[in-house]
């Protein structure tokens, strides 16, 4: 399995400082605070049933070079679901990451080869 989230949190971070998102740079606090917010406008698409549903992706209008045919396409299927809000906080977290200098795909194969050795849900109730 090829991994890319490194190369992706680099363009993510690379585009942000493009939109001026770390001028002034940005604490570490309030990055994290950021990812909160997201995963909380995502619960709240989740408890307004508010989901675009993989089938509504029309992945063509991604490459056109039309904006406003874009925009459109993107407000009226995509803005507010579930789904973009976890798209965000993805965003959110790769942008950190690549602030950060992590080399985020060997922590998480670290992790994950590191979960294998732990009993079932961690010991945990849940």
């Amino acid at each position: 399995m090829k991994i890319v989230m490194n190369k992706l949190a680099e363009e993510i971070h690379r585009r942000n400082i493009q939109k001026g998102f770390y001028t002034p740079p940005p604490s570490i606090p309030k990055m994290l605070m950021l990812m909160v917010t997201e995963l909380a406008e995502a619960c709240e698409a989740d408890r307004n049933n508010k989901f675009s549903g993989n089938n509504a992706i029309d992945k063509s209008y991604l490459q056109t070079e039309n904006v406003s045919h874009f925009l459109e396409y993107y407000e009226a299927n995509f803005k507010g679901t579930f789904e973009e809000e976890m798209a965000d906080v993805i965003i959110r977290v790769l942008d950190l990451c690549a602030f950060k200098n992590i080399d985020i795909e060997t922590q998480i194969a670290a992790k994950m080869r590191y979960n294998v050795t732990r009993p079932f849900k961690h010991g945990k109730k849940y």
